[in-house]
């Protein structure tokens, strides 16, 4: 079984788990206030298996499961037999500094909380957009799909703007420092990346 696989499931049973039981999710919630005032850090990982409903579940584990396919096997190739090690790990750093800008901005308000996998999927998805920046996203509202170049852009605009308009109960943030975290985590551990994104993209035409 790939380790794609594993976290999937991993994170559906803890999800599920959660919701059977309250005391599991309280316990293993992103809340910033409880981080600062208990040092209760494993929160901040805790939290990325935890999800409000199946549909915010079932988003996210989709998403994860066709770009983490790939960056598994790109992992595989660029670090043979710790490509599993270099995901999970990869994985869990994105989860954990996708969080800290957030727990920083709620740690004085004891009625914040967080949680899902968000940052830790967009730093999966942004991974993969730097190999293949010519590969279609698909957006539900859209009947076709955006080059990974160009809706990486809009996605980091448009998570950066409602991160700052604030008033929704979507962690915009950890998508935003999410993405960001992919990014520079895949130039460090392979900077050849960069160039060659450049150069994928320079030969790209709409028509």
């Amino acid at each position: 079984m790939s380790i794609t696989i594993i976290i999937i499931v991993v994170t559906v049973l803890v999800s599920v788990l959660a919701w059977r039981d309250y005391s599991l999710m309280d316990r293993f919630i992103m809340n910033p206030y409880r981080i600062a005032s208990r040092g209760e850090y494993y929160r901040l990982i805790t939290s990325g298996f935890l999800h409000a409903d199946w549909g915010h579940l079932l988003f996210n584990m989709i998403s994860f499961y066709f770009f983490a396919s790939f960056i598994e096997q790109l992992f595989y190739y660029l670090f043979a037999g710790s490509g599993a090690v270099y995901l999970v790990g990869f994985y869990l750093a994105a989860i954990l500094v996708s969080d800290i800008p957030t727990f920083l901005k709620h740690r004085n308000d004891p009625g914040y909380n967080s949680l899902g996998a968000s940052g830790g999927v967009s730093a999966i998805i942004f991974a993969a957009i730097l190999f293949r920046p010519l590969t279609p996203i698909s957006l539900f509202f859209l009947p076709i799909g955006i080059p990974g170049f160009i809706f990486g852009p809009l996605y980091l605009a448009y998570s950066y703007y409602e991160a700052r308009r604030g008033g929704s109960n979507i962690n915009h943030d950890a998508h935003f420092y999410g993405a960001l975290f992919g990014i520079v985590f895949m130039i460090i551990v392979y900077p050849q990346v960069l160039p060659d994104f450049f150069e994928q993209i320079a030969g790209w035409r709409l028509f």
